[in-house]
């Protein structure tokens, strides 16, 4: 092998982790740039509860960024084991932290999906035990007028 074609072997190599560490940035910068936005998950138009539950969960859809975290990560652990990356510590960082916010994200979607079932059931059964109270406090002022119906005994 010549000397001429180890330097043009060694700029390709160099050439080819620039692309890699490139690659994996913008994997990256897609993925955040999938996720919900603070203001998505904070403003709400809905007039109930069930309506604000159902718009946070829609909110709360990572859309591709699952797929592009993946890529990203690809890109790096296949940069990484071969050694491409003169400081790869940032990029390691961020694909942490987009993991981090993927997961949270999952997370909360979770708990919403479990409110948005738990609060209609739970309605229902305030309405019921609502009902059941009327229809005591009903029955308390039908008897309360009946005695004051009857004559007193006297004695």
């Amino acid at each position: 092998m010549s000397q001429a074609t180890f330097g043009d072997d060694e700029e390709l190599f160099g050439e080819a982790a620039n692309e890699m560490r490139a690659d994996v940035e913008s994997s990256l910068e897609d993925g955040w740039g999938t996720l919900p936005s603070a203001d998505d998950v904070w403003e709400t138009d809905a007039d109930n509860v069930l309506g604000v539950l159902n718009g946070l969960n829609s909110a709360l859809n990572v859309g591709d960024a699952e797929e592009h975290l993946r890529d990203a990560k690809k890109w790096f652990t296949m940069g990484q084991r071969a050694d491409a990356f003169e400081d790869a510590d940032d990029l390691e960082e961020e694909i942490a932290d987009l993991e981090d916010a993927i997961a949270d994200i999952a997370e909360a979607g979770d708990q919403v999906g479990e409110l948005t079932s738990t609060i209609p059931a739970l309605r229902g059964t305030l309405q019921d035990a609502g009902s059941t109270a009327d229809a005591d406090e009903d029955a308390d002022e039908e008897a309360a007028a009946e005695d004051e119906d009857e004559p007193a005994d006297e004695e």
